[in-house]
């Protein structure tokens, strides 16, 4: 491995100030920065990690902390949207994405925080998550700086979808369209984004004078859809079933769509079905999913400059609870009314 000694060598200048020529210090000269450059890049040099955590006591290595009820890992259309720009976003600042495991089969069998000193973690980015878990809450609680995603802790910085807006622009559009038996399969319940989407779903149906009938308000995990396929031919079988169902997420509505087309019904002209997300997928659906499409490249830069920012400059850096808004997306199964 070539060192910054041989490099002082090659170039006839000090072991001090290699280092600096190639840390970019102002008090060695253009020339001399350009030389040093130029003879590590042909001689191979790489800097050593381990040295510069040494040197700055950080690993600049951020965690990565995500498992949704089905352990979707990286095949959560969602959520690798909002990790791909993360992950940008942290490399544009000099920092690497290391995973956190949650696999209860690891043989050292480390806590979420033990596995984050064991890394050398600067700090931790959580996401989609069962926030009440004891492990995460001591994982919040520890002294790393974190950030969560789509969940708040009064004491620690929060990147949050507008949930209660998106619901608004959702439900207003139905509402808009005629129709007035909407029935909505919602998230699991624990879910901070569940609560504030049920939250502006019936207030707005107060606002308008619209009684849900409780027999149209289901609960089905996110991504299950199974669960929403088998909601959905409940609805249709009720005696006075829905003209509109609201899905707890775009990927779940699948499950719904295939339920309702296995009827012969067809959508919209027999049945009118909305999602929320904005994944990738719903843009080839025929036709195309009426949908909330959330900002993910917005939410995951934001986690990432967030966390850098505590990380770096700990004493000044606010702790900020940030709502990212998100945009109705009509697609088209939704139907007019009269």
């Amino acid at each position: 491995m070539v060192s910054m000694k041989d490099i002082s060598a090659v170039c006839g200048v000090s072991v001090a100030t290699v280092s600096k020529a190639l840390n970019g210090h102002k008090d060695i000269g253009e020339e001399t920065k350009r030389l040093v450059r130029e003879t590590a890049k042909e001689m191979g040099y790489f800097p050593n990690s381990s040295a510069r955590t040494l040197k700055t006591n950080r690993s600049y290595n951020l965690g990565v902390l995500m498992i949704d009820e089905a352990h979707s890992g990286l095949t959560h259309d969602y959520f690798i949207m909002v990790l791909e720009s993360l992950k940008a976003a942290a490399e544009r600042h000099g920092y690497d994405i290391t995973f956190i495991s949650g696999s209860k089969q690891r043989k050292d069998k480390m806590s979420y925080v033990e596995h984050c000193r064991y890394r050398g973690l600067d700090g931790v980015v959580i996401a989609c998550i069962d926030y009440d878990e004891v492990e995460v809450i001591e994982l919040i609680h520890s002294d790393l700086p974190v950030v969560t995603i789509d969940h708040l802790f009064n004491d620690r910085t929060a990147i949050m979808s507008d949930n209660i807006r998106g619901m608004q622009d959702l439900f207003n559009y139905v509402y808009e369209c005629g129709h007035r038996k909407i029935a909505y399969i919602h998230g699991a319940e624990n879910a901070a984004v569940t609560t504030n989407r049920l939250h502006s779903f019936f207030k707005l149906a107060e606002e308008y004078g619209l009684e849900i009938p409780v027999e149209y308000i289901r609960e089905s995990a996110y991504r299950d859809t199974v669960s929403t396929a088998l909601l959905t031919n409940e609805l249709l079988e009720l005696p006075d079933p829905p003209t509109c169902i609201l899905f707890p997420d775009d990927f779940a509505s699948l499950g719904g769509i295939n339920a309702i087309k296995a009827r012969g019904l067809k959508i919209p002209k027999d049945i009118s079905v909305a999602g929320y997300d904005g994944i990738r997928v719903t843009k080839f659906i025929d036709p195309q999913l009426t949908t909330i499409t959330q900002d993910t490249q917005k939410l995951g830069q934001l986690a990432a400059e967030k966390l850098i920012d505590l990380i770096e400059r700990p004493k000044t850096t606010l702790i900020e609870h940030i709502v990212v808004p998100g945009v109705l997306d009509k697609g088209a199964t939704v139907s007019k009314i009269n």
